[in-house]
């Protein structure tokens, strides 16, 4: 099923239709995209980051889970598959397609759908509007980014602190410096990097078509990202996803701070779900770079609303105290999102692909 998640797009399967070994797996993966092509012309891939994406659904022998998937980003001009990423956007999809392939029995008028996420080893919980037991996608909710207007589904990330790096400060630290250039390293929901724009030249308000257009400022940028991945204990990164990075700004229009996602080659044309916690949390970290622009004063932000490129996002990101260094309790993080089914159907995947997959 091809479904728009949030503010992306791609391919929703049920992992048991796909083969088990992953290294065939992915072959498969790439080339129903079409990948590697910078325009994904023999597959159907949008030949960009946030149009590669995959998802795999399947049922959960966990205790209290209802399914479980594994998020894969396809390269678009590169042979790779990852799945050390998560995606928020994608995410957004998973509880309705489960529903619609029935693997999950509704309920009227809303249905709770309980995920475990593969990717990070974290438990997700998923509201979805199902009046008379059927998923509707119609709706008054707005997400900024995609056009009209949805149902809204409300994502909650339980306890998604450390999922990738086992700690909230990889670092151990709000505050490091690379090169003398501030930086914060917090893992929640995704592992972030984050960065004052000022201390890269930037403003933090350009476009996304602005900053892409930077090329040498991208590579610098891309160096910062290897160097805070080796302080994060993530090794070397160079061609994956993880972590990301962020350029933060002042707030201009309202919200409670700007942001500009990198995925990492590219600036987001919004901004991730799971980049967009992980900000609202840094807000509530005592000295790290997201805290000095936002929340200076130190106070409890349960609500943070971050401007990007297309507009804002909201996260909401309860804080149920302090440890015993300062760091905030922070039990679960909620955002609105909504999705969307575009086609449902047969993918024809090259013959030699498919053979060697199966």
């Amino acid at each position: 099923m091809l479904m728009r998640g949030g503010s992306s797009k791609g391919l929703y399967f049920l992992a048991a239709d796909l083969p088990s070994d992953v290294a065939r797996r992915d072959r498969v993966l790439l080339a129903t995209m079409g990948s590697p092509d910078v325009r994904q012309i023999d597959g159907l891939g949008g030949g960009d980051d946030q149009t590669s994406k995959v998802i795999l659904v399947g049922p959960s022998q966990r205790s209290g889970i209802d399914v479980e998937y594994l998020f894969a980003q396809v390269s678009v001009s590169r042979d790779l598959v990852d799945t050390m990423p998560n995606s928020g956007n994608m995410l957004s999809g998973v509880a309705p397609f489960a529903i619609e392939r029935g693997l999950v029995k509704p309920s009227d008028p809303s249905t709770l759908v309980r995920i475990f996420d593969l990717n990070t080893g974290r438990i997700v919980e998923a509201e979805v509007r199902t009046p008379r037991g059927k998923v509707t996608y119609q709706g008054d909710s707005q997400l900024d980014g995609v056009p009209g207007r949805g149902s809204p589904i409300f994502l909650r990330f339980i306890e998604p602190a450390g999922g990738a790096t086992g700690k909230f400060l990889p670092t151990g630290n709000a505050l490091d410096h690379v090169d003398g250039t501030p930086i914060s390293c917090v893992d929640f929901a995704n592992p972030v990097v984050m960065v004052a724009a000022s201390a890269l030249g930037k403003t933090g308000y350009e476009t996304k078509q602005e900053l892409d257009a930077d090329t040498p400022w991208l590579a610098q940028l891309e160096a910062l990202r290897m160097r805070a991945a080796q302080r994060m204990n993530m090794g070397d990164v160079v061609g994956k996803g993880l972590p990301k990075v962020v350029i933060l700004a002042p707030a201009r229009d309202g919200g409670t701070i700007a942001s500009r996602y990198f995925t990492p080659e590219k600036c987001h044309t919004t901004h991730a779900l799971t980049g967009a916690v992980c900000v609202a949390a840094a807000c509530n970290i005592r000295g790290s770079v997201a805290a000095q622009i936002a929340n200076p004063d130190a106070i409890d932000l349960h609500r943070v609303v971050i401007e990007h490129p297309s507009g804002q996002l909201e996260a909401q990101c309860p804080v149920d105290g302090r440890t015993a260094d300062g760091l905030p309790v922070i039990a679960s993080a909620s955002v609105m999102t909504t999705a969307r089914p575009l086609f449902t159907g047969t993918v024809f995947v090259r013959e030699k692909v498919f053979a060697d997959a199966h």
